[in-house]
């Protein structure tokens, strides 16, 4: 047999007559929320990419990280390195200061201890123990003589005692029984038992089960039927509407109100998907007007206008200035070569007009020119040292 779907239930008009206008209603209202959402989520996923990654990579883990490889971790190892230095060097003291002590308690403490008991309280201890045995021994056989002497007096004078106790003992015991039991006995058994059971006991009895028992059942059917009555009256006057207005009023009434939150809430999903897609088509038609009125003519302009102008702008203009700032920068290179050998040649007249004779040439150094920015390997700069020290 074929697997039919089971029936669905059938929905009432009030579904029917609820739901086209609650949904148009909230279709009206939902669209505009939902774009404005998009545009919200939208924006934030570009700060989020462009903005606050960005700055929270500069900020926060770019700084992190250098401070953790550069500052932290080098500093953890300082600190490392001089806890193990100062933990084994404590650990040295500790170790020396522990044996020293063990040392001095032996040799201060243990030793003359031991010594003390081995020479001075162990033979004490022993002959006084020698001493106290010898006196135990003595005590303890005068003490069983006395002893086995009072154990015979004491056995004759107890049997005597005892024989006079119990004769006197029978006496008091008859003589108590005739003074404080048998009176009290005879008055209790011929006197008051009799008068308790016929005078009290009895009638309490009789009224008890002729009178009480009979007036208990009668006030407790009494009580019973007012209860019954009363429950009737009250399921007639509370029961009975409080059902009616149950079955009648709210039971409807709810079931209307559940259909409307039910349908609402339908409408609302309903419309907020509704409301995704005219979102989503008016952000794809927006995106395209943008591509096809800003994008392109802005690319074209890029392409046709700007791109040949800069073309021209940097063979025409850029490039020419650039060789001619070189050209000037070399010849004002040459120009401060030749001033510097016109002032080495003017320092060397003016010497030899001085002095006399010929002027000896400082010793050109291949470290360094004028006119060159690169640095023989091995050179090592000449001093700045003027040409009178150089004579002296």
């Amino acid at each position: 047999m074929e697997n039919r779907p089971s029936p669905q239930p059938s929905e009432g008009c009030l579904t029917v007559v609820v739901r086209v206008p609650v949904r148009i209603v909230v279709f009206v209202l939902v669209v505009p929320v939902r774009m404005v959402w998009d545009l919200l989520v939208a924006g934030a996923k570009v700060l989020r990419r462009r903005v606050f990654t960005p700055l929270w990579r500069v900020l926060v883990v770019i700084p992190s990280g250098w401070s953790y490889r550069v500052v932290l971790t080098p500093a953890g190892h300082a600190i490392a390195w001089l806890g193990r230095v100062v933990g084994a060097g404590l650990g040295a003291v500790g170790r020396g200061l522990a044996a020293a002590g063990a040392w001095g308690v032996r040799m201060l403490l243990v030793a003359p201890s031991v010594w003390v008991y081995r020479v001075v309280l162990a033979p004490a201890g022993r002959a006084v123990g020698w001493v106290l045995s010898g006196v135990w021994l003595g005590l303890a056989w005068v003490g069983r003589g006395v002893g086995r002497g009072l154990v015979r007096a004491g056995r004759g004078i107890g049997a005597g005692l005892a024989r006079v106790g119990k004769g006197v003992g029978v006496g008091l015991v008859w003589g108590l029984r005739a003074l404080f039991v048998w009176p009290w006995s005879a008055l209790w058994r011929r006197v008051l038992a009799p008068v308790l059971r016929y005078g009290l006991v009895v009638p309490a009895a009789w009224l008890y089960r002729y009178v009480l028992i009979p007036v208990g059942h009668g006030t407790a059917r009494l009580v019973t039927l007012a209860g019954a009555g009363l429950a009737a009256l009250g399921v007639l006057l509370l029961v009975v509407p409080a059902r009616w207005l149950y079955r009648a009023v709210l039971t409807p009434l709810g079931r209307g109100a559940l259909v409307v939150v039910r349908e609402i809430g339908v409408a609302i999903g309903f419309a907020w998907r509704a409301a995704g897609f005219v979102s989503r088509a008016v952000g794809r038609g927006l995106a395209w007007l943008v591509r096809n009125f800003v994008g392109l003519p802005v690319r074209w302009v890029y392409a046709t206008l700007l791109t040949p102008v800069g073309h021209w702008v940097r063979d025409a203009v850029l490039r020419p200035a650039r060789r001619a700032l070189r050209e000037a920068g070399r010849a004002a290179r040459q120009a401060l070569v030749s001033a510097r050998e016109t002032v080495r040649t003017a320092r060397r007249d003016a010497w030899r007009a001085l002095v006399g004779g010929p002027a000896r040439e400082l010793p050109e150094h291949r470290a360094r020119t004028l006119g060159s920015t690169t640095t023989a390997s091995g050179a090592v700069p000449a001093p700045e040292i003027s040409l009178s020290k150089a004579e002296g």
